[in-house]
């Protein structure tokens, strides 16, 4: 098999698949039903505007989301078929603290299985010109790096919950401290939520300030606050909420309570430091007892060996 017959075959391939495309869009002898002729003029609200449009959709995966239409628009009603999980991807989204919606991140898996079999086609077609490899092999290397794409954009999304649920756990004392202290100075709580969001940066000083908005926009401080707490998903915060919403509810002292969760939170978080450190021990003898030791055997006893041998 030369590269002249891989090439003609890729190419007759990419025709295929294109004349496939042509006749699942619009098939032969296709005429529109009654509904779909009378559904443009039986619309009952204006579309948005289009540059308010191009600014919500506007992000680093737009521009390949709208080369790639057909194929994205495919491969997403795919996705939801396989993976229905859309209630939980949508609270993972959350998690992570990102404003796509599950329909854009289900294109952009789509969007990373093309290029990784883009890459799976590229692979074979070399591998298989230098007769390095058979053709059910590059086409198993093909759907292996597709699935490998939609994963790895998976684990950018655990990656990115991840890290922001470290980052809320490291910013959590200090709000808490400052939380109680506007308290105890007599603020109310949406005043304490409000001088948290306005002096400090971070990921707690936003969903603050979120929480405000939602309470400004006529939800209940309660609602508001669990809302909050289920857009974060850290164990620590959502107490903390838990404890706030008690409080009011109880008429309890809010401060004492605050503070005794910031301490909480500190003591949980000086355990998992000593937890990571005993890790990192048992990880740095990996190398000590594979790497070092055996060196050190064969030093002590090579010369002695060659000693033997030169009969001495």
């Amino acid at each position: 098999m030369n590269a002249a017959l891989v090439l003609g075959a890729l190419v007759g391939c990419l025709l295929g698949a294109g004349l496939a495309l042509i006749v699942h869009a619009a098939p032969l002898g296709w005429r529109p039903t009654l509904e779909q002729r009378i559904a443009p003029q039986m619309r009952t609200h204006r579309p948005p505007s289009s540059l308010l449009r191009e600014e919500m959709t506007a992000g680093p995966w737009t521009s390949l989301i709208r080369i790639l239409g057909p194929v994205v628009s495919l491969g997403t009603e795919s996705l939801q078929r396989f993976q229905p999980g859309h209630e939980a991807l949508r609270r993972r989204l959350e998690a992570a603290g990102s404003d796509a919606s599950v329909s854009d991140y289900r294109a952009q898996q789509v969007i990373c299985a093309v290029l990784g079999a883009s890459l799976g086609v590229v692979l074979a077609v070399v591998l298989v010109s230098r007769a390095q490899a058979h053709p059910v092999l590059a086409v198993a290397l093909v759907a292996m790096l597709t699935v490998c794409g939609v994963l790895a954009r998976d684990s950018m999304l655990s990656t990115a919950v991840g890290r922001r649920r470290q980052r809320v756990l490291g910013e959590f004392p200090s709000i808490a401290e400052l939380f109680a202290l506007s308290v105890s100075a007599g603020e109310s709580t949406p005043g304490a939520l409000e001088r948290i969001a306005t002096t400090t940066r971070g990921e707690l000083s936003r969903e603050f300030a979120r929480t405000l908005a939602d309470i400004r926009a006529g939800s209940s401080l309660a609602h508001a606050l669990h809302a909050c707490g289920r857009r974060l998903q850290v164990p620590a915060v959502e107490r903390f909420i838990d404890g706030v919403v008690v409080a009011l509810e109880r008429g309890t002292p809010l401060a004492d309570v605050v503070r005794a969760q910031a301490q909480d939170v500190r003591e949980l978080s000086k355990r998992e430091l000593m937890e990571a450190a005993g890790r990192k021990e048992v990880h740095m003898l990996v190398p000590l007892v594979f790497g070092i030791l055996p060196l050190t055997v064969v030093f002590a006893v090579f010369p002695g060996i060659a000693l033997m041998d030169m009969g001495f």
